[in-house]
């Protein structure tokens, strides 16, 4: 395989007119240029999508050498811009990028895991692993594999704050031990650190869940106290209290406003989270109210600039 030459560049930056029909973007010239050096090559990766957390995983694949694609279709300014900064390559065919991908990467919100897997269905995807790192149930791990028979899927899960300024999550990975350990390969010497837990599809899904079911409850709960004793002028007491309790949530007012703005995507992966506990003759009701008093906050959605005093005014009411 020949490396691209002048007027054969299927890869373009987000400034640059698109060399050519769409189905050029992601020729298989463009990703090995070192083939005959390297052996074997290096996979190639398609991003589905590029928000927050999976532009910042990307962005660690890129600096790792990883060729990491992106489609552009139907996404926002704000997500091609990330996905710039991040070091990317976009092109608007998804089925190109599909074609040209050996892992594909599925970052998204739980509610839409499946309907992203159905769309790689559709476009008959049949490289060697599909990661679902969504927060979803084992039962959704277990019906994304069903809808995509042509490749691996290997359930994976990210516990922690995106990969930048020096902060670094674990990517949680379970099911097959050789498609487990050629993920765990592809970050090896970045800033996520993947661990495999087992060897059973929904494993790591249900880390992930046990873990949000106290972590982002508990920040509701949080920020229900601490709105309770502002209605009654005893915040500043309520506050003395949490200080005298090593790491309580209760005392990070500052969280509040940042949780406000992550409602949008937390409130479906407490849901989730409750579907599991019901699988597990456990009760959801806990985790179905912490949902419900996050919806309050859906029109917080990214508002990085939200101040303490409005993120509180719109839990008891909704804005």
């Amino acid at each position: 395989m020949a490396a691209p030459g002048p007027g054969n560049t299927p890869f373009r930056t987000e400034s640059q007119p698109i060399p050519g029909p769409p189905s050029a973007l992601f020729s298989p010239q463009a990703h090995s240029p070192l083939e005959g050096r390297m052996s074997p090559p290096e996979p190639t990766i398609g991003l589905l999508h590029p928000g927050s957390m999976g532009a910042a995983v990307g962005a660690q694949l890129r600096r790792r050498g990883h060729t990491v694609l992106w489609c552009v279709e139907g996404r926002s300014e704000r997500t091609r811009l990330r996905a710039r900064e991040a070091g990317l390559l976009p092109g608007t065919d998804f089925s190109s990028l599909l074609g040209q991908a050996d892992v594909v990467i599925s970052l998204c919100p739980p509610a839409a895991a499946e309907d992203v897997a159905r769309k790689v269905a559709a476009h008959g995807f049949s490289g060697d692993v599909y990661l679902e790192a969504n927060a979803v149930t084992p039962e959704k791990v277990r019906s994304v594999s069903r809808l995509l028979p042509t490749t691996t899927v290997v359930d994976g899960a990210v516990i922690g704050s995106p990969p930048a300024n020096g902060k670094r999550p674990s990517l949680y990975l379970s099911g097959d031990p050789v498609k487990t350990a050629s993920v765990k390969a592809l970050f090896s010497g970045t800033d996520v650190k993947p661990l495999v837990v087992g060897d059973l599809p929904g494993q790591a899904s249900a880390l992930k869940l046990s873990y949000s079911s106290f972590q982002k409850a508990s920040r509701v709960l949080a920020a229900l106290a601490y709105a309770l004793a502002a209605e009654h002028g005893v915040e500043a007491e309520l506050l003395d209290v949490a200080r005298k309790r090593s790491g309580s949530y209760l005392a990070e007012t500052d969280y509040i406003p940042i949780t406000a703005a992550r409602a949008w995507r937390w409130g479906p992966e407490l849901l989730e989270a409750a579907d599991l506990l019901a699988e597990a003759s456990l009760p959801d009701e806990v985790m179905r109210a912490a949902a419900s008093a996050l919806s309050n906050w859906e029109e917080c959605k990214d508002q990085a600039d939200l101040s303490l005093t409005q993120a509180i005014a719109a839990l008891r009411t909704g804005i």
